[in-house]
């Protein structure tokens, strides 16, 4: 009987996607915050990771904000972040 060793090469590759795959949704909160409007500093402080992938706005103003009530965010925080998301998943797959 013969033994037949097998490299596997997938499953290294595999794991190491899945690990950059986990840091997306914690990158993209920073992200959000980061293009949030800044007066207070109360709707980046309220801004939270929930759940290990959403993002929870925690702030009676969230959607005028996002609606682009302010000039430091025109078009919201949620385009930019989905554009965010986007390019992480391409440098990934």
């Amino acid at each position: 009987m013969a033994l037949k060793l097998v490299f596997d090469k997938i499953t290294p590759d595999l794991k190491k996607k899945a690990k950059k795959l986990e840091q997306i949704a914690p990158e993209a909160t920073k992200h959000f915050k980061s293009v949030t409007p800044k007066r207070t500093g109360n709707a980046r402080n309220k801004t939270k990771l929930q759940g290990g992938n959403t993002i929870n706005a925690d702030y009676n103003y969230a959607t005028r904000l996002e609606q682009g009530a302010s000039s430091q965010a025109p078009q919201g925080m949620t385009r930019s972040t989905f554009k965010f998301i986007k390019e992480q998943l391409d440098k990934i797959f």
